[in-house]
């Protein structure tokens, strides 16, 4: 999910500027040889900003905690923090743009670049996240940085770009419960595929993973022998989802297994025939087969 346009838009909001002053490293030398080298702050920071352009972000991270480390009570090791936290983010050390953002925010919990900061972190975490088949900690962790962010700062930019983020997070946070549902039906572990699909309706509703979950729920329920149940989902589909292939597979579904409305069924949760154009009329030799899970 690596894209630095974004956050390198955002970053011009921290008025990043070389100090004035021709002082700078050579070049030729590793960020490494500045670590045991005392050198004015006009210097280190010029270096670092110069390792930065040139995208060498993990030197730049190294030089710019030189800055703060050399120059505690300058008011350039504040500045230096939260670019060392960029540079590392950039770098992809993820870790360590965490812990320096951190850091940051721990010592200037009410700067102005505090906001930016906060976004920094939510970022990392966001960064990190892994394809639905792994563990989704980190996921779960960059949608709760995410939220603070759109908590504690909702006028900035940075809560406007953390909004977007969040429904994307969401949606692959569904995916991961989808993925399992599935893997449950195909071994026929039909209670616990309903727990996953449940999970998708009732946290992740405003997702594009609701309608398949629906009608995957119809399917486990009519398997666990709760046409009732099944004909609900069916229903819920056909009232927000009508147009959708979802619904003509969960509809063909409750025709074939649970035509008829039991007596614990109200009849108002009786689903709807989709709409005729888009399910034609089948021919005798060709009725649609059962969904496969």
């Amino acid at each position: 999910m690596h894209s630095f346009s974004r956050p390198l838009a955002l970053l011009a909001a921290v008025a990043i500027v070389p100090l004035a002053g021709c002082g700078t490293l050579g070049l030729n030398r590793t960020a490494a040889d500045t670590r045991y080298v005392a050198r004015d702050v006009n210097t280190l920071y010029n270096a670092a900003f110069q390792r930065l352009q040139r995208r060498q972000y993990q030197q730049a991270a190294l030089i710019f905690d030189e800055v703060e480390r050399q120059h505690p009570y300058s008011i350039w090791a504040r500045r230096a923090q939260l670019m060392s936290a960029f540079s590392y983010y950039a770098a992809d050390d993820h870790t360590k743009s965490i812990e320096s953002a951190r850091r940051f925010l721990s010592i200037h919990p009410g700067n102005r670049d505090a906001p930016y900061a906060l976004y920094l972190i939510a970022l990392n975490y966001y960064e990190q996240i892994s394809d639905v088949s792994r563990d989704q900690g980190i996921t779960r962790q960059a949608l709760d940085a995410l939220g603070e962010v759109v908590r504690r700062y909702p006028g900035t930019p940075y809560a406007d770009d953390a909004r977007l983020k969040i429904d994307l997070v969401r949606d692959h946070l569904a995916g991961k419960e989808m993925e399992v549902g599935r893997f449950y039906q195909r071994r026929a572990e039909w209670l616990a595929s309903t727990v996953r699909f449940r999970n998708v309706i009732e946290q992740y509703q405003t997702t594009s993973h609701t309608p398949e979950a629906l009608m995957r729920l119809t399917e486990s329920y009519l398997a666990l022998g709760i046409p009732g149940e099944a004909r609900r989902s069916a229903a819920v589909l056909s009232a927000n989802y009508p147009n959708t292939e979802w619904y003509e597979r969960a509809y063909n579904l409750i025709q074939r297994h649970a035509p008829n409305t039991t007596p614990d069924t109200p009849l108002g949760s009786a689903p709807t025939p989709p709409p005729a154009a888009a399910t034609p009329e089948p021919q005798p030799e060709q009725q649609p087969a059962t969904p496969q899970g």
